[in-house]
């Protein structure tokens, strides 16, 4: 007798709880809050699945395999490496599961997606795993933190300098004691010369001989 998930859509779920469930427990470092919901979608369609001659053993312990990889990435200092590799022969084993097929890989997105949209909606009311801050970037390269793109020579513009090494076109000015690496506008400017600033693009000094 076919037990439950024989239904596409009922199948769809199913997959659905069992990678939110996954996502969940990634976010919050294995707490068990979604864990149960995860293991019951997944008792369900993988033990209805096997009853119906529908999976053998072999796509079960890859998908287990997946998970023991992921949890191996929560608890080891290592790059990713076991968390891809695990969510892989996760998806791998579903796709099998539902028939190999183009019509398993739709239906394998259409859990996906339905398991992303949950998660997006409650994830910032989740805590964070150490698995989690690596995963994802955290910090935002701000002047606050040091991190400074490019310097501001604004201020320089029309101010006047003394050549210290000859502009070919590129060289050295010293302006108010500070040396500046400067461009002449065209010709060749040697030492001692003085310069003005003519004109700044992003960390380009332009200057002109006086």
């Amino acid at each position: 007798m076919n037990i439950i998930v024989d239904l596409p859509a009922l199948k769809i779920l199913l997959i659905a709880i069992i990678f939110l469930s996954i996502l969940i427990e990634i976010k919050t470092g294995g707490t068990g809050i979604g864990a149960l919901l995860g293991m019951i979608a997944a008792a369900i369609f993988w033990g209805s699945s096997y009853i119906n001659g529908l999976v053998n053993i072999y796509h079960i312990a890859l998908f287990l395999g997946g998970i023991l990889f992921i949890v191996i990435e929560a608890v080891t200092p290592v790059t990713g490496v076991f968390a891809a590799l695990g969510i892989v022969m996760m998806l791998y084993s579903v796709i099998l599961a539902l028939g190999g097929n183009l019509n398993a890989i739709y239906m394998l997105l259409g859990a996906l997606v339905i398991a992303v949209a949950v998660f997006a909606l409650i994830v910032k009311y989740l805590p964070a795993s150490q698995l989690w801050q690596k995963m994802i970037l955290k910090d935002m390269s701000t002047k606050e933190r040091g991190y400074i793109s490019s310097i501001d020579h604004s201020s320089l513009l029309n101010k006047t300098g003394i050549v210290l090494t000859k502009l070919r076109p590129s060289g050295t000015i010293i302006v108010a004691g500070t040396p500046i690496d400067a461009v002449s506008e065209g010709a060749y400017i040697d030492e001692g010369q003085t310069v003005r600033v003519i004109k700044i693009e992003g960390s380009r000094i332009i200057v002109r001989k006086i």
